[in-house]
């Protein structure tokens, strides 16, 4: 299922004529299957999954033109001349488990380059004003490999994290550079009287949300400040300061958590509504609420911005299937609202997209709600499984229905196959963290966080890096055993528990 299902995409989304100017990255492809994690689960259908994803991404890396600052790269498989930022960031979410084969991290070089050295590429970027999610991205990079070299790069060297930081709060609406990008941006700074950013207008096509009805009841998208906007910048300016307080730069990390603080007081006293207990747009005019809910307004608790009472309210909509729960959960549109498509999700009017997915599930895990963002991440990641078997052709897809096992639509017509891309967050990284329950990987301090489940019997994973270490950790079920294998000693967290695990085989007696 690799260049043969390139032609499927032409009709649901327009291939540019210079797709020959990119090609499959056959030599890095070669042996990508010895870089990925090996997986031991007794659902050998969602390992299958596991697997066919990884080949699905592996034939979207990519050889640029000439010119570009980074090849190979990953393409997100829609427009094979151009790259989008929020695409990009999400792609790293998975491929730092095969940061040799998948190249990332240094598909984001492709972005910062043009943007911040105002340097022309060959591979335009969509929108320059979507979401700004870099520092996230980098930091969780970072915490999982411990590349130091790349922090100093990004941070030190070159400071692209801040610098994207004030790009997004100065970016004037309307500007436009045909050398980086085909599209004027069309976000908008608002400011109070005395000069204060109060937040930004967006759209749905920079937002990411192309169709969301947000704005809907105030006017227009252009009516409202939109919360993920400034959540998304307050979420920068959280992974900036710890970025610096990791590196020892108090001085750094002082300054940027006073922004972060600065921001998170203005979500919580402008952003938050007391009456429904929910973080919503709000009307430029008057800051009124705009009460259209959608997963968008979990941005504030990735960011750690509400209290954890605020959280818990905030979760209640997540609990019931009439909001965004339920078998089929985080819908991008709330089911209670008048624009909720039930049959497809017609894209953002309900579509269940993985992106939104993965952020809302690390954002219930800031708040220690383990056993919803593991039941939702495991009912989504079978809702994946289930639609790769029944509809043809059988691939991963760009978003998927909020109420069957089958893709979206977009305008009427299928969304797009084989998006690996952002949906291979599913079958990959919600499947290794959220349903094997490998929570984390610390490289820095060199420990493996594992929630062990008994309801998955014996499974485990073989080839998963702490830096240079290789372990392989498995859960014998029959005899109530870890087998451990390391290059390296760490430490593994089991279910609270720490062990300090010597380099070679150790076994640990275990009874769930």
């Amino acid at each position: 299922m690799k260049k043969n299902l390139l032609t499927l995409a032409v009709g649901v989304c327009s291939l540019s004529s210079s797709f020959a100017t990119t090609k499959p990255n056959d030599l890095a492809n070669l042996n990508w299957q010895a870089e990925i994690p090996k997986v031991i689960y007794p659902d050998q259908q969602l390992v299958d999954l596991y697997e066919k994803t990884w080949e699905i991404a592996a034939d979207r890396v990519r050889v640029g033109p000439e010119g570009l600052p980074s090849s190979p790269y990953l393409d997100e498989n829609c427009y094979e001349d151009q790259i989008w930022i929020w695409d990009a960031c999400y792609m790293v979410m998975f491929s730092k488990y095969a940061p040799n084969a998948f190249p990332g991290k240094e598909t984001l070089n492709n972005l910062y380059i043009p943007i911040h050295e105002k340097t022309a590429t060959p591979l335009r970027i969509h929108w320059l004003d979507n979401p700004p999610l870099f520092a996230w991205t980098e930091y969780q990079n970072y915490i999982f490999s411990g590349d130091k070299e790349r922090i100093n790069y990004v941070l030190r060297d070159k400071k692209y994290l801040q610098r994207h930081f004030d790009f997004f709060n100065t970016l004037e609406k309307g500007y436009v550079n045909p050398a980086i990008s085909p599209n004027k941006t069309l976000r908008d700074v608002v400011k109070d009287d005395k000069g204060s950013i109060r937040g930004f207008t967006w759209t749905g096509w920079s937002s990411g949300m192309d169709n969301t009805p947000r704005g809907r009841d105030a006017g227009g998208y252009e009516k409202v400040l939109w919360v993920d906007a400034i959540a998304q910048q307050a979420l920068s300016a959280l992974y900036i300061a710890r970025l610096y307080e990791d590196n020892n730069d108090k001085s750094q990390a002082k300054a940027w958590r006073q922004r972060y603080n600065a921001l998170k007081k203005q979500i919580n006293e402008q952003y938050w509504d007391d009456r429904d207990h929910f973080y919503y747009d709000i009307a430029v005019e008057n800051g009124e609420p705009c009460r259209i809910k959608t997963p968008a307004s979990f941005w504030p608790m990735l960011a750690e911005i509400p209290s954890k009472k605020q959280a818990a309210q905030m979760v209640e909509y997540l609990k019931q299937e009439k909001y965004m729960g339920g078998k089929y959960p985080w819908p991008s549109l709330s089911r209670d609202d008048k624009s909720y498509n039930h049959e497809t999700g017609d894209y953002w009017k309900g579509g269940i997209w993985l992106p939104m997915v993965y952020m809302g599930t690390k954002a219930l895990e800031k708040y220690g709600y383990y056993d919803l963002a593991d039941a939702y991440a495991e009912n989504v990641v079978r809702q994946q499984l289930r639609t790769y078997h029944q509809v043809v052709p059988h691939t991963i897809w760009e978003c998927y229905s909020p109420s069957a096992d089958r893709p979206s639509t977009e305008h009427g017509r299928t969304a797009r196959p084989d998006f690996c891309g952002w949906s291979a967050l599913g079958p990959i990284s919600l499947f290794i963290e959220n349903v094997m329950g490998f929570r984390s990987v610390d490289a820095n301090e060199k420990i493996v966080t594992w929630s062990l489940k008994k309801k998955n019997g014996t499974h485990g994973i073989r080839n998963l890096h702490i830096g240079a270490n290789k372990v392989a950790i498995l859960y014998n079920a029959e005899s109530k055993q870890i087998e451990v294998s390391a290059t390296e000693p760490f430490t593994l967290k089991v279910n609270g528990k720490s062990f300090r695990i010597k380099a070679g085989e150790s076994k640990i007696n275990y009874a769930i």
